[in-house]
């Protein structure tokens, strides 16, 4: 009874306090709906963004692989500060100067509207074919794993996640329907917090059990258990017999992944609008480069744990390593603050949930519905509409969710490999608009349609010994070759230039290039100091 206790408790005041901000918001309005009326600041930025990348598929999947593979897995995480510091002195700038609510209406100035039509399109299905049901199948195996969810309704097991599955992507779907980005954002900041704190709690009662209530001496033990499992250079193959079934050799590092990463945080429709909707460059700057901090340290909440999974249950579950984080909680987790845990994680869910569903109804109603069904839309009716998308897409992803199962690898692995078929395309032709004015729409879909097939092929037809983060970076060259080959037979017919529109305060925070030089350095650090571990 007290776990359900703390579990409501704690979920009603997200949705109180999240209720309350919002009373006086205007959620009628395309900008009011989509981009919170263009208001948020710095920390609530920082805290949905962090949210809305970490969900369930990084609790399970990511302490999953560091069970089984240590801490090489950390370099998803880290890194993702360079990215965020080039989002925030680059790419921000530019993205409030011209005003974007999405980053497709950055191509179709750039380039053309079928451009953005194509992009917005396989931003949408990226959502729906890989993230969502994954992060709702993640989800349900936590909170099954907690509450026993299966022998409370006395069903088998699987009903028990599809029963978990639904009422998690029914209550998200609510969140993202009737609030708009700024209920997702508001729930995503007190969420983060609790996530932060939730998360942390578990290693250091971990480590406290382990060490007799001595911490260091817990990560001692821990250590001296397997300290391989603390190096975060893996020497895996990435070419050659052997490669496909690495987890992340430390040479793609400068491939594929920070194209990726780049890609991910300065780029992603669900990421970025948050820095879209910022009050003023100064707040969105501080909002992205936060999040570089606190991606500095999530992997005590997303990797360390697993480590110490490894020391508990040896490698008994390296055949179910998605059960180990699960498993961890329930052994060192006091039975008062379980009900607490399940509310933050729940919440970890909804975000990443709602804010794929907000950002796929975004680019629905602006980018295709207004351009091609309903010209004269008026912002009521793209704002209904928009709901009716986050409507359609949440019963779709629901049900596709539990036949995610299967994945030798891990999810977290999965999600990757799935992720390579769009983001590097994308990334491609984004990166393109800014950098390389001979490039036209032609030869931008040209790269498009390539890079997509490429990818394809590559990995998953033809099967190459290649680690599939050196064909993203493999990837990412030959697009760029076929859209200036391309773009030689059909030049661009006009000149671009980003134009000041005046939606926002561009005055840049004054210390913005400090704090990125700092996480700069400690990036460097991490690999430095744990390079030779073990």
């Amino acid at each position: 009874m007290a776990q359900f206790a703390s579990f409501l408790a704690f979920t009603a005041l997200v949705a109180i306090y999240s209720g309350w901000k919002l009373r006086k918001d205007r959620l009628d309005t395309s900008d009011g709906y989509f981009l919170g009326g263009r208001s948020l600041t710095g920390v609530v930025i920082a805290g949905s963004m962090l949210l809305t990348n970490i969900s369930t598929e990084h609790l399970v999947g990511m302490n999953g692989s560091a069970y089984k593979n240590g801490a090489i897995i950390i370099a998803w995480e880290v890194t993702s500060a360079l990215a965020l510091v080039a989002a925030a002195l680059y790419f921000a700038p530019r993205y409030l100067k011209m005003g974007l609510t999405t980053i497709p209406q950055f191509l179709e100035r750039r380039f053309d509207g079928m451009t953005r039509t194509i992009i917005a399109l396989l931003l949408i299905i990226s959502f729906v074919a890989t993230l969502l049901p994954i992060v709702l199948y993640t989800g349900a195996i936590n909170i099954e794993s907690i509450f026993e969810i299966s022998a409370l309704l006395n069903v088998s097991k699987a009903e028990g996640l599809w029963i978990t599955v639904i009422v998690v992507g029914t209550v998200g779907a609510v969140y993202a329907i009737f609030g708009g980005l700024k209920m997702v954002a508001y729930t995503d900041t007190i969420n983060g917090f609790g996530l932060l704190l939730a998360g942390l709690a578990v290693p250091i009662l971990a480590l406290w059990d382990i060490g007799d209530g001595n911490l260091w001496a817990g990560l001692e033990a821990v250590f001296r258990n397997a300290p391989e499992k603390f190096s975060v250079i893996s020497w895996e193959p990435s070419v050659g017999e052997g490669a496909r079934m690495s987890i992340l050799p430390f040479d793609v590092l400068f491939t594929g992944l920070i194209i990726n990463q780049l890609y991910f945080w300065a780029m992603h429709q669900s990421i970025i609008q948050r820095a879209l909707g910022a009050v003023s460059l100064k707040e969105a700057q501080k909002g992205l480069l936060f999040t570089g901090v606190l991606k500095i340290l999530i992997p005590l909440v997303i990797v360390l744990p697993g480590i110490i999974g490894f020391y508990y249950f040896g490698d008994s579950l390296y055949g179910a390593q998605d059960t180990v984080y699960p498993a961890l909680l329930k052994r060192v987790l006091p039975y008062w603050m379980a009900g607490f845990f399940v509310a933050v994680v729940m919440g970890a869910i909804l975000s990443t949930f709602n804010s794929a569903l907000n950002s796929a109804a975004t680019l629905f109603s602006l980018g295709i519905y207004k351009r091609y069904i309903f010209r004269d839309a008026s912002e009521k009716r793209l704002v209904w509409m928009g709901k009716m998308t986050s409507a359609l897409l949440a019963v779709f992803a629901i049900t596709v969710a539990p036949f995610v199962a299967e994945a030798p690898e891990g999810l977290y692995q999965l999600l990757q490999q799935l992720n390579g078929i769009f983001f590097i395309p994308m990334a491609t032709v984004i990166l393109a608009g800014f950098f390389f004015p001979k490039v036209s729409a032609t030869g931008a879909k040209a790269g498009l349609l390539f890079g997509l097939c490429f990818y394809v092929l590559l990995y998953f037809i033809l099967k190459v010994n290649l680690h599939f983060v050196h064909i993203w970076g493999l990837e990412f060259v030959l697009n760029l070759l076929v859209m200036h080959l391309v773009s030689m037979v059909y030049p661009p017919k006009t000149t671009f230039s980003i134009q000041d529109i005046g939606v926002v305060d561009l005055a840049q925070w004054k210390y913005a290039k400090g704090l990125s030089l700092f996480l700069v350095v400690v990036t460097l650090a991490v690999y430095v100091l744990l390079g030779q571990v073990g």
